[in-house]
């Protein structure tokens, strides 16, 4: 999924001292008849948890009353996609070669490394869209690695109260075999009417709950659909509550807190302004970097333009 905002603000990701909830901007994705997207990372108060750096909560949509989801090809650095449905179906292609079809409970998961170009459409055979789209952040010895594409569809597993699905990471003796560059925890929890989960973690994790349905409190705070919560390193329990009378769901991301600076802007993950500038102009170029998707039929994406200011990152505190 691309960051298709026309005027992208700048944002230089490092920890924050932040600690509470992040509440979503609503952002549209596709152009004037696009479908919104509940945006909560990145955000001046807090722009990383772990190395996810991006977020986008979306859904109940239902694509039969207009365009659906239709991102042209677009490029990415520096970065991993994490593409996470509750219902519908994408068709995925890259410049990897690689044709796919994204499907609930299937972890998709795109490495963009050096550089990659992708394309995202929504399918009518599974008329409702629902979904997240995360980004994980690359370290720096690994963000000019090749591209590449993995697919997982874990089994869900009782704690608790919760049924969970770990599609990256491990939670209570299983874990997912998909390689991540940083440690990084990923999780979707169902929780029943009433239902309690104490999830065991990792303490040098910092963690975050970003609630999909239901009434929920993380921690004892009651969170609003889109909400992500987030709780610093140095807990050894997640605390799930669900205070309504239907099903709650939600997605538990984790990480050990990311120490490099980064500048993000567009749909690239750099160390710097001039790494940045440099991105944008190969892709507009039609240079080598970021290859062409097969089979889209329409024309990619153009990037916008740059600020008139400096990318800075901002330092790490």
């Amino acid at each position: 999924m691309s960051n298709t905002e026309l005027a992208p603000e700048q944002v230089a990701c490092g920890a924050s001292r932040f600690t509470g909830v992040l509440h979503p901007r609503d952002v549209p994705l596709g152009g004037p008849r696009a479908i919104r997207v509940r945006r909560t990372l990145p955000q001046r108060e807090r722009s990383l948890i772990g190395a996810w750096c991006f977020a986008d909560h979306y859904g109940p949509h239902d694509v039969r009353a207009g365009t659906g989801m239709d991102v042209p090809p677009h490029p990415h650095t520096g970065l991993q996609t994490v593409s996470w449905l509750f219902s519908g179906e994408i068709e995925h292609r890259d410049s990897a070669g690689v044709h796919a079809v994204v499907r609930p409970g299937e972890l998709n998961l795109m490495t963009a490394g050096a550089g990659i170009c992708h394309s995202e459409v929504s399918q009518p055979v599974a008329p409702i869209l629902h979904g997240v789209q995360l980004w994980v952040a690359l370290p720096d010895a690994d963000r000019h690695t090749d591209r590449d594409f993995a697919h997982f569809a874990p089994v869900p597993h009782a704690v608790g109260d919760a049924d969970v699905r770990v599609f990256l990471g491990e939670l209570d003796g299983v874990r997912s075999p998909v390689h991540t560059f940083t440690p990084l925890l990923g999780v979707q929890v169902d929780l029943p009417p009433g239902g309690v989960a104490e999830l065991r973690v990792d303490p040098a994790f910092e963690h975050g709950v970003l609630l999909d349905q239901g009434e929920v409190s993380a921690g004892g705070t009651p969170l609003e659909v889109a909400d992500l919560w987030y709780q610093s390193p140095g807990h050894d329990v997640v605390r799930l509550t669900n205070r309504g009378d239907t099903e709650a769901r939600m997605l538990l991301l984790g990480g050990t807190p990311f120490a490099e600076e980064l500048v993000m802007w567009w749909n690239f993950v750099g160390r710097s302004h001039d790494e940045i500038v440099e991105y944008r102009r190969e892709w507009e170029r039609h240079g080598d970097r970021f290859g062409s998707v097969d089979g889209y039929p329409g024309r990619r994406l153009s990037a916008p333009q740059l600020p008139n200011s400096t990318l800075i990152p901002r330092p790490n505190r």
